[in-house]
């Protein structure tokens, strides 16, 4: 592992250097990988481990989503089967369905796990609250995740690239002594960038805080809050959508993503910086007590608790079509959407 200081603190992570490809093949060289689920995570993991050599074969019902599969190339009855069969040839199961339906599917799964398997997530949510979902493994298999950050989508297209997402990696139980290498091996596969070691509950309570927070929910706040004083006070819809989303995303953040926001900073023009340094201090004593109750309402369980709740019941889809129209039918994002149809597209 290399160590590297993380502005003044020493961290150990994984890179590609130390923990190559071929290594990486080399400790899952006997191991079939069955991905269970094929929705966020699933065809970016799966396409990807495939395209770095694996063996990898897919479970998912029929469906829309397994006719995806199909179309994504893998074979009905050689790489693409019903869940159960695939459960059975599997001697890695990454569960990879939503938190809800994994609670659904745990006794099929558990019933597969036959001693020296392992049990792969991209999610502590599961075992890590397991007195809620009743996701307990047995004893006698290594359990361990690798948590890719970021969406299913940008995994592959990174890959594509020929780059990658970091990820974090995580080991719950030990049972072939080997479980640490098995979860960077595949950590490596799935086309992670560096890998940081951490635990479950961490992963779990910070990825939970990250998508409420400043990943989609604080954002979405922010983006409405500032488009709304715009708009009351006389801009157009185009002028709002553009000083409040389509500058940050196409033009700043690239560059923060590239350089850091310390270089953002230095350079702009002397009037954004003199502004942005007057006010980022009162947005961050704004903000900061409402990620103190959010992280004090994941450390406490009550998110996930509502997640499970939420999502299993069985209007669920109904009400959360209405949320999401809620969003979808805003002036902001009828904004966006025609913004974005005028972007210059290079031919």
């Amino acid at each position: 592992m290399a160590t590297i200081n993380f502005g003044g603190v020493e961290e150990q992570v994984v890179t590609r250097e130390e923990f190559p490809l071929d290594k990486a093949r080399e400790v899952l060289a006997n191991e079939v990988i069955a991905v269970i689920g094929y929705g966020v995570q699933g065809p970016g993991q799966s396409l990807n481990m495939r395209d770095n050599g694996f063996n990898v074969i897919v479970g998912q019902r029929k469906g829309k989503t397994y006719d995806k599969a199909v179309a994504d190339g893998w074979v009905p009855g050689e790489t693409l089967f019903e869940i159960e069969e695939a459960l059975e040839k599997g001697t890695i199961i990454c569960f990879l369905l939503s938190d809800a339906a994994q609670i659904e599917l745990w006794p099929t799964v558990k019933a597969a796990l036959k001693p020296g398997k392992s049990l792969y997530f991209s999610h502590g949510f599961g075992v890590t609250y397991k007195e809620k979902t009743g996701i307990i493994p047995p004893a006698d298999v290594d359990v361990f995740l690798v948590a890719p950050k970021g969406s299913g989508t940008s995994l592959r297209r990174l890959f594509v690239e020929g780059k990658g997402l970091n990820s974090s990696f995580a080991v719950y139980q030990d049972a072939s002594g080997n479980a640490r290498t098995k979860a960077i091996a595949m950590g490596i596969g799935v086309g992670s960038g560096y890998l940081f070691e951490t635990d479950f509950y961490k992963e779990v309570t910070s990825d939970l805080t990250g998508e409420r927070g400043t990943l989609m929910g604080a954002i979405q706040g922010i983006f409405a809050a500032q488009y709304e004083v715009l708009r009351a006070n006389g801009h157009s819809p185009s002028e709002a959508f553009n000083e409040t989303v389509e500058e940050l995303t196409q033009s700043l953040m690239p560059l923060v993503a590239e350089n850091g926001m310390d270089w953002m900073y230095a350079n702009c023009s002397t009037t954004a910086q003199r502004g942005a340094l007057d006010w980022w201090k009162p947005f961050h004593d704004a903000t900061k007590p409402v990620f103190e109750k959010l992280y004090n309402s994941v450390k406490s369980q009550e998110q996930a608790e509502i997640s499970i709740t939420r999502n299993s019941q069985p209007d669920y889809r109904e009400k959360l079509e209405v949320e999401l129209a809620e969003l979808r039918d805003s002036e902001m994002w009828q904004a966006g959407k025609a913004v974005r149809s005028l972007r210059p597209e290079r031919s």
